[in-house]
């Protein structure tokens, strides 16, 4: 097997694992389960589903990230990245349509890892994503206002402006009570992430708002008030029903949820790998991704991913191995079955708190103002994948933002393609320092060819190197500074050595690498020009020219 297709778990216990590092795993383990407690329960209500979806979610897929997963010390489980995918999800097709999704998402991801895309994915524009992420964080903190006023909205419409438009209408229902414990649940959290205390300020909040509610009676919606008991054991097993009908309908959720969750689980391999010094393995990543997800779906879980935060939170505290991975899913487990039937009194207040700080947090507003004092390019896709991401869907700022950094890409490339007429530059003087082209014969266009020559360039191409001087008799394309050509650039080669053919001009291609030789077999070039004339050198171009100008051969 490939070293990039086994477990990082499987090397390191294979290296050994000393003592020291397994007690520091195993403290940071403790921590980070403890963490996130509060933003799987979040997660889960403002995703749209029970709060203990979230916490089977970050124990089962969070086991099986740090089991199989490629990164040293990722820390898997439900993020706020998701809460818009999976709410608008279950808006429309029920939690029944999400756990299919989420099912079909988990093949998807794995098929991503068996094929190597994870060596690809980080060619994502970072724009792209700091546009879809900013755009995220905006809706979360939009979604969190009901409760962080207390104005027990009970249907809050999914759609940004008519979700405000009703905020609006409804301010004469602000309840005090729910903004003081909104508001000292972000002071706790801003301060105890500040002062760096091992306890975060998030748990704090939740146990001293819970406290405080309970014994005082104070009104406001608690989990037990909107979503009942919380159920402390797993629930079993059962895999989704699934037929054609249900994967079309689904099938572009699914695959939203996979790139989301494969861009996501990666950046955060990338971060912890520049926090430890390390090197994730990022297929295997991607297969644990998939696998975390499936697994998740058959136990009632939602969709999951490697947590940048909680990852970070698993560094700072001295995580080095998966084992505080499996630790924090232990951990979780045990406060599920243990403590479960009490976190029903968290007041959803608090839980606005904790999520408009993630929100903060998600916004990536440096990164965002600093985007927009570069290039034009950038600030077209990140506007464009922020306003639809906020204004429309998801699904569609992912899908339009890749197109557009697609067309922006291409659009850059073509433009790096050049295509210069040498001989008219010979003639001038310009290159006599090019021993090799001094004695260009007249009847020779030269023409230099610079950069990738693919469907985004093709055309380009061949309208530069046929409108030519119909007194020249041989033709030289110096193609050394071209490094790839595809099948569209073929076709468009193939077109210009045509062309030349129909006027009695003779082509040399000069310059071609050996690799572009075995695409030459492929695309049959040989086929249409005589192998005697693809050269590896401008000598042996300008003597091939030379000699078929003086004797027609």
């Amino acid at each position: 097997m490939q070293k990039e297709f086994i477990p990082k778990l499987f090397s390191l216990l294979k290296q050994g694992i000393s003592k020291e590092t397994l007690i520091k795993d195993i403290l940071s383990g403790l921590i980070v389960g403890i963490v996130a407690l509060p933003l799987a329960i979040a997660f889960a209500i403002a995703s749209g589903v029970s709060p203990e979806k979230g916490i089977i979610t970050a124990v089962i897929a969070g086991l099986i990230i740090s089991v199989f997963g490629g990164s040293r010390v990722q820390i898997g489980g439900p993020t706020g990245a998701f809460i818009v995918i999976v709410y608008g999800i279950v808006q429309q097709y029920g939690v029944n349509g999400l756990t299919i999704a989420t099912f079909m998402a988990g093949f998807i991801i794995i098929i991503m890892g068996i094929l190597k895309l994870g060596n690809y994915l980080k060619f994502i524009p970072y724009s792209l994503i700091v546009g879809f992420t900013s755009g995220i964080a905006l809706i979360i903190f939009s979604s969190q206002i009901n409760d962080f006023l207390g104005l027990n909205i009970s249907n809050v419409p999914a759609h940004f402006i008519d979700k405000w438009m009703l905020y609006f209408k409804s301010f004469s229902k602000i309840n005090w009570a729910a903004i003081i414990i909104a508001g000292s649940t972000i002071l706790l959290t801003i301060l105890f992430q500040k002062k760096a205390y091992k306890i975060p300020g998030s748990i704090i909040a939740i146990l001293l708002s819970t406290l405080v509610v309970h014994y005082f009676n104070i009104p406001v919606a608690t989990i037990e008030s909107n979503y009942g008991e919380i159920p402390n054991s797993l629930s079993l097993p059962s895999l989704p029903k699934v037929n054609f009908e249900i994967v079309k309908a689904l099938i572009q959720p699914a695959f939203a949820i996979a790139i989301l969750g494969s861009i996501e689980s990666l950046l955060s391999a990338v971060v912890s790998d520049s926090m430890i010094g390390g090197k994730h393995r990022s297929n295997m990543e991607l297969i644990a991704q998939g696998a975390a997800n499936i697994f998740s779906s058959i136990f009632g879980g939602i969709p999951a991913t490697g947590a940048i935060a909680r990852t970070a939170t698993n560094v700072k505290n001295g995580g080095r191995t998966p084992i505080a991975g499996v630790i924090h899913a232990i951990v979780l487990l045990a406060i599920m079955l243990l403590f479960a039937p009490y976190a029903k009194l968290i007041p959803m207040s608090c839980l606005a708190g904790i999520l408009i700080v993630v929100a903060y947090h998600m916004s990536e507003w440096r990164q965002f103002r600093s985007i927009l004092k570069g290039n034009k390019t950038d600030i077209i896709i990140l506007f464009t994948t922020f306003f639809l991401t906020v204004i429309f869907d998801l699904i569609i700022a992912i899908e339009i933002g890749i197109v557009l950094a697609s067309l922006m890409f291409m659009k850059r490339m073509s433009e790096s393609v050049h295509v210069k007429n040498m001989s008219s530059e010979i003639r001038k003087g310009e290159h006599l320092f090019d021993e090799e082209l001094s004695n260009l014969p007249k009847e020779v266009l030269l023409y230099e060819i610079n950069g990738p020559l693919f469907f985004g360039a093709a055309r380009q191409f061949q309208e530069t190197i046929t409108t030519f001087n119909k007194d020249y008799k041989v033709v030289i394309l110096r193609m050394r500074y071209v490094p790839m050509i595809d099948a569209t650039g073929f076709q468009s080669l193939k077109e210009i050595i045509k062309t030349f053919k129909s006027e009695g001009v003779l082509i040399i291609l000069s310059g071609i690498s050996p690799d572009l030789r075995a695409d030459f077999r492929k695309h049959e070039i040989y086929s249409i020009i005589d192998r005697k004339y693809i050269v590896t050198n401008i000598n042996m171009a300008v003597s091939r020219a030379t000699k078929y100008l003086e004797s027609g051969e």
